[in-house]
């Protein structure tokens, strides 16, 4: 069965399209020559992103992975602007890292709770009313609408958390979880019972609280993928803070010292930086000690000369889990706050469309041509009125299109092949 828990997908998002504007005349009794009177097209909705803070997965992306948003409505006559598309609000959890998913670039960060705009809108194209002159008292031509933004983005939760519980497997992260927070978690005896992060708020004061979020699932390897930690390291990315547990009983016939070196190892090869993060070390288990108490020593003896803080800990039993809190709010009061990051999304830039960029190829007798000038001038032509056609081909001539053709031995009675509009060269 698929985990309920879902941090990390990749979704297509499109802006809507501008509408098109209208070619119309004002027509009305005793009015003669009302002119040109075609309106605007509407604006293209907008994708935005929004937080909720009701979600704490992204589950609602799994099976739907396309999202567009409204076009905008064509003009009309009498100067009437089309409406306006509607726009579509993804909703996310707070943490969310909106991701360009070609380059990997950070688009934005969803932890102020602000809403963010990941692709506006195509402009509405403008109504033949733009376009009347004195030599030109009645354009039958109309600009069309933009196309909106699209983009293809990865969405990358990372939780906000003030402190980490990091550890191997069935060492009592969840346990400690839930005695010092509101969190409840699943409690087992057997490795992985925690499948995904849990969070819980630690309330150690008046005024005075923290989150704190047990990561499941870190093991040798588990920077390289074994385990779970592959899939939840990045969760601790944020954590300003880190509680390591260890479990000193030697209930799972494993060394403690061994336990701490591998999953510092394991936090240094995710991230040296992350590594490098305060750490308090609470050995776990102490309850079921007894008179032997070789481990406990030897873990002191080995976190102490690295400079950690560490404690003693009973997670079942509650002994020292105060202390631990007491020790983690008094290291955050003197820690930066959580980590926010910073777009560095660098949108391509896309040269504005000139003649220069239109592509002819020659086959046998027709020639034909493309390209985004070319496209978007044939879209603004009413090809059934000859003033727009005399436009059109007034155009070409300036942009040297026809001088072009000549060069590369174009003859007459040859075709000119433009998208859907054909007609015989003549010089």
């Amino acid at each position: 069965m698929a985990s309920p828990f879902v941090d990390k997908v990749t979704i297509s998002i499109r802006a809507g399209k501008g509408g098109d504007g209208a070619v119309s005349f004002h027509r009305e009794k005793y009015v003669a020559a009302g002119g040109p009177d075609g309106g605007d097209g509407g604006r293209g909705g907008d994708v935005i992103f929004r937080v909720d803070n009701h979600m704490n997965t992204l589950m609602d992306f799994r099976y739907k992975r396309k999202f567009a948003a409204g076009n905008g409505a064509p003009g009309g006559g009498k100067r009437c602007t089309g409406k306006d598309g509607e726009s579509i609000v993804l909703r996310v959890p707070l943490g969310t890292v909106i991701r360009d998913a070609d380059t990997g670039a950070i688009m934005h960060d969803m932890s102020s709770g602000e809403d963010f705009v990941a692709c506006r809108g195509g402009r509405g194209g403008w109504g033949n009313k733009h376009f009347a002159t004195p030599t030109r008292q009645t354009p039958r031509f109309a600009k069309p609408g933009l196309p909106g933004e699209e983009h293809t983005v990865l969405l990358e939760l990372k939780l906000l958390a003030d402190v980490g519980l990091v550890g191997f497997p069935n060492v009592g992260k969840s346990t400690l979880l839930s005695v010092v927070s509101n969190a409840h978690p699943k409690i087992a005896n057997y490795h992985f019972t925690t499948l995904f992060p849990n969070l819980g708020v630690v309330y150690v004061g008046e005024g005075q609280s923290f989150v704190l979020a047990d990561i499941p699932g870190i093991i040798e390897g588990a920077s390289e993928g074994a385990g779970l930690g592959h899939d939840f390291l990045r969760h601790i990315d944020r954590c300003r803070l880190l509680i390591h547990l260890v479990d000193v009983s030697g209930s799972e016939g494993r060394d403690p010292v061994e336990d701490f070196d591998a999953i510092c190892s394991e936090l240094e090869s995710w991230s040296p930086e992350l590594a490098s993060r305060p750490q308090l070390v609470a050995a776990n288990k102490c309850d079921l000690l007894g008179d032997d108490t070789e481990n406990l020593e030897r873990l002191r003896k080995h976190v102490e000369a690295k400079g950690h803080k560490f404690f003693e800990l009973s997670a079942a039993t509650t002994q020292g889990s105060r202390e631990l809190m007491l020790a983690a709010a008094d290291e955050l009061d003197h820690l930066p706050p959580v980590t926010v990051y910073e777009p560095d999304y660098v949108a391509p830039e896309s040269a504005p469309a000139t003649p220069e960029d239109i592509r002819i190829v020659h086959d046998g007798d027709t020639w034909y041509c493309e390209g985004d000038w070319l496209a978007r001038l044939v879209a603004s032509v009413n090809f059934g009125d000859y003033e727009s056609r005399m436009y059109f081909d007034r155009r070409l001539r300036q942009a040297g299109f026809f001088d072009r053709l000549e060069a590369d031995g174009i003859q007459d009675g040859d075709t000119v092949s433009i998208y859907d509009i054909e007609f015989e060269y003549q010089s």
